[in-house]
Order: structure tokens, then sequence, then C-alpha cells
């Protein structure tokens, strides 16, 4: 067996040296070494288990991988179960792994889930073993947390010395006693460039928005006695349309802001962009963001 990855490589060693894993020295080898013996002969133990882009199984799956590559009848196992939220990025890893000729066995075929987690009798071990005073749980989603401090009071924990929390939630220690403090804000904090934390939901929530539906962005200049078009509008739009349906649906959105323009009855550039958004939606059921841009001369 050869190990491949930093990280692995650095695991491996560190478990081997505090006997956590046992291993007969001959049986490990150098990758390079491994390259070198028949295949048949040779297990690389790597990194990847959640489809991680950059890990090794990511980069065998999309034919990056510079040391080493895979064979057509290779097999990939994947003792792994996905953690929530990554399982797109795996089916997507297995299919690239598929489509480059090599089988794959997961979970999903084999009971060969190796769990990094305590089942539920050794968490009451252990329980049992410290026989704490107070139990709180700090690990997973909540619903695991729930069925934690269950069974913390199943092994004898006081249920009012038994505490659930999440993110925000401000635990007080006084004397002997826990309880609950005062919520704070708590959650995501995004980074943007060199700004740290400054941008918010609403903002993701826009950029989201516009890469679902693209924009639309219209100037105007109008004579400010008259209070007329000085031109046509100009229409710019991006990740909306297509060029051959731009050419067919823009003129009439220009017509229709002409017409609410010298027709009167548009008091703010809030009244043509509710009549374009509607118009819009009407022609393509979508919702794109609408830019009004309002200049006198």
């Amino acid at each position: 067996m050869a190990i491949a990855g930093p990280s692995m490589v650095d695991n491996v060693k560190i478990a081997r040296k505090m006997k956590y894993l046992e291993i007969p020295d001959e049986l490990i080898v150098p990758i390079e070494q491994a390259l070198n013996l028949q295949d048949h002969k040779v297990v690389i133990m790597c990194t990847g288990s959640q489809g991680e882009p950059s890990s090794i199984v990511g980069r065998l799956s999309a034919g990056t991988n510079r040391q080493f590559d895979l064979k057509p009848n290779d097999t990939v196992v994947l003792s792994s179960h996905p953690i929530p939220g990554n399982e797109e990025g795996i089916s997507k890893t297995v299919n690239r792994i598929l489509r480059r000729g090599a089988n794959v066995i997961d979970d999903h075929i084999a009971p060969i889930h190796v769990s990094g987690h305590a089942a539920q009798e050794e968490q009451k071990l252990l329980i049992n073993l410290v026989r704490p005073k107070h139990f709180m749980p700090i690990h997973g989603e909540l619903r695991m947390l729930k069925r934690h401090a269950q069974l913390a009071v199943e092994v004898g924990v006081e249920e009012e010395n038994t505490i659930v929390v999440e993110n925000g939630q401000v635990v007080e220690l006084i004397g002997n006693k826990i309880q609950l403090g005062e919520r704070i804000p708590g959650g995501y904090v995004f980074v943007d460039g060199e700004s740290i934390g400054d941008i918010d939901h609403d903002i993701m929530k826009e950029r989201g928005q516009l890469a679902r539906n693209g924009i639309l962005s219209i100037d105007i200049s109008l004579d400010k006695r008259s209070g007329k078009l000085l031109h046509d509008p100009e229409i710019l739009t991006r990740g909306f349309v297509s060029p051959e349906e731009a050419e067919t649906l823009l003129p009439e959105v220009r017509k229709r802001v002409m017409q609410a323009v010298n027709g009167g009855g548009m008091s703010s550039e809030k009244d043509i962009i509710n009549t374009i958004k509607s118009y819009l939606h009407q022609e393509t059921k979508r919702r794109p963001m609408v830019f009004v841009t309002l200049s006198k001369a």
C-alpha cells in the first residue's frame, strides 16, 4: 500500500507513531515504488473522500493529477459517507471517475463506510466514565445535538443540567449552575476581496438574483422643460437573453419606455421599472434586475 497526499501521509505517520495504526513496515511502500509494481498488487490510499476538487481523487477524476493517473478497470473505493451538502460534488466526482473507465465502490454498493463518529453505545460509555454534572453537546446538526442530550439523560445526567445550544447562544456559568444567556448575532461572515464582514445577506441575495436572471439597464435622457425624450432610450442587457431574442424583445421594451415617458403618468424611475418588469415576465417568464438611469438636459 502506498499513501498519497501530504495530509494523508502526515496523518498515517502520526497514527503509526502513536500506535493507533498498526501496519507492518513491509506493507507500506513509497508512492514512487508503488507506481513501478504490478497494478493488481498495489493499493493507493489518498485524499478526496468528499469530492474536493483539489484532492488526489478530485484531480484523478479530472485527469489533472501529475504523479499518476487512473487506468481503465482501476477500482476506486470511497469508504466515506457524504457530509450533508457535499452530495452533489461527490456525485460529480464519481461520474467523472466512471467516465474515465474506472470502477467505483461506495457505501451505496457495499457496507464499506468507515465512520469517524462515535456510535450511541460509545457515547454512553464515555458519559458513564466521565460522569459529568452538566452536559452540553457541541458537534453536529440540531437533531444530532438533541439526540446526544437524550442519551446523557438516559445514562443518569439530570435533565435540568443538560443544555442544547446553537450558534450565537450564550451559555453562562454561574457558581455551580449553567444557564442560557442572551442571544448574540451569529452566522456566516462573508469575505469579499479585502473586505471582511462588510457585505450582508441582502447583497448576496442580489448577487444570486443577478446570476440567475441577469440584468437590463435603461438610460433615459429628458428635456428638462418639456419632460420629453431627447433621444431613444439606450438599453443594455447582460445574462438575460440571447442576441437573437434581444433583436425582437428590446425594440418592444424601448417602445414601451417611450410610450410611458412621452405619454405622461410616469412619476419616477420606479414606475418605469415596474412597467418593464411586468412586460418582461409576461414575455419570458423571467425576472431580470431592471435599472433605469434618468437624466435631464
